[in-house]
């Protein structure tokens, strides 16, 4: 009895073990999935970037359902989404499915966003689709008073749409119309405002639901005129200059007056173009951009020189640092850029801006 009490006692404890082990994965695998359950929301997304192409293949349905019910020509529609979005992938469109950088002004009760743009910190309008931006630019334009005009045009007029909206103040390029046209001519876009379409309007492999597609943050963006790229530094708009180039042929290139380019560069009639050179098409400002407080002078530079290359009309430099407007700076002198030189802060040095193009 006794031997067949402690063999029992044994294998009782053998089999014990052996059910241990086989539960004990089972348990892990168990535990694991309880704690960690995949769901759609979870799972990795696939990111991509849309070019033009498939921006306006995803997106041109909307702009032509919007001008069936506002009157807004589905070129002009399409045109300002490519050019204030970048195609769709800007921060402002990522984050906020605003397509039109639309900022949330008085009465918005939409969500909201904030971005650095003309200020600091500035209020954006947030929509929880595509076409929700979609619909709210084309009331933002038909119920605005200012643009009120435009609903006058042919809605296939999509050259003095673009002209107009410039006039009313859309945005403060001055090339704001040129840019439209020219994305509207280069894309045939002025096919949807007659009702036809493109052999581009084919079925895209891509999802036009901004919250499946995470696109890249490029807001520094370069904007293509006809023959120039438009850079923006100080908030002004600026080209560089290529060769062959006179006041003359950027003029007109850019449909600017004649006396214009002279005025915004603070330069006489008589003064030629040197390639490389800055030139703004808007009027310079009285001071530096935040985070550039001051320039340390370097060889070869002039008192014009620095005024060009941070967007300060060269008065407000002369007066800022208390120089006579027919003195130039000593190598080594620091000049201010914000304050006067008066200022008795300290301020961090920053840094200095060695390519313009960046």
């Amino acid at each position: 009895m006794i031997f067949i009490f402690t063999f029992v006692q044994n294998n009782k404890k053998k089999m014990t073990k052996k059910l241990l082990f086989l539960l004990i994965p089972i348990f892990a695998v168990s535990c694991k999935v309880q704690r960690a359950p995949q769901t759609r929301n979870q799972t990795a997304q696939k990111y991509i970037s849309l070019d033009r192409k498939d921006y306006i293949r995803n997106y041109k349905d909307l702009a032509i359902r919007e001008m069936k019910r506002s009157g807004i020509p589905a070129s002009i529609t399409l045109a300002q989404a490519v050019l204030e979005s970048d195609n769709g992938n800007s921060t402002l469109a990522q984050k906020a499915n605003n397509h039109f950088g639309i900022k949330c002004h008085n009465g918005w009760k939409g969500g909201k966003v904030y971005h650095d743009d003309d200020k600091r910190n500035e209020c954006f309008r947030k929509y929880k689709t595509v076409y929700e931006s979609y619909v709210d630019h084309s009331d933002f334009i038909a119920k605005g008073q200012r643009y009120s005009s435009l609903f006058d045009l042919s809605p296939t007029d999509y050259k003095n749409w673009a002209k107009g909206l410039q006039r009313a103040g859309y945005a403060t390029s001055r090339t704001y119309a040129s840019m439209l046209i020219k994305i509207i001519e280069d894309n045939q876009l002025y096919v949807y405002d007659q009702g036809g379409s493109l052999a581009l309007d084919q079925t895209n492999e891509y999802s036009s639901d901004s919250e499946q597609v995470h696109l890249a943050d490029v807001d520094n963006f370069k904007i293509y005129a006809e023959k120039h790229r438009v850079f923006t530094k100080n908030r002004i708009d600026y080209i560089i200059v290529r060769k062959g180039d006179t006041f003359k042929t950027v003029t007109e290139e850019l449909g600017m007056l004649p006396w214009e380019l002279y005025k915004y560069n603070e330069v006489d009639g008589d003064i030629k173009l040197v390639e490389g050179q800055v030139l703004y098409i808007q009027p310079k400002r009285n001071k530096a951009e935040h985070g550039f407080d001051f320039h340390e002078v370097k060889e070869g530079e002039t008192m014009y020189s620095i005024s060009q290359l941070y967007g300060i009309k060269i008065k407000k430099l002369y007066e800022k640092n208390l120089m006579n407007e027919d003195t130039e700076p000593e190598i080594g002198q620091k000049l201010w850029l914000r304050d006067i030189k008066e200022h008795t802060d300290v301020i961090e040095e920053t840094p200095l801006i060695e390519d313009f193009d960046n």
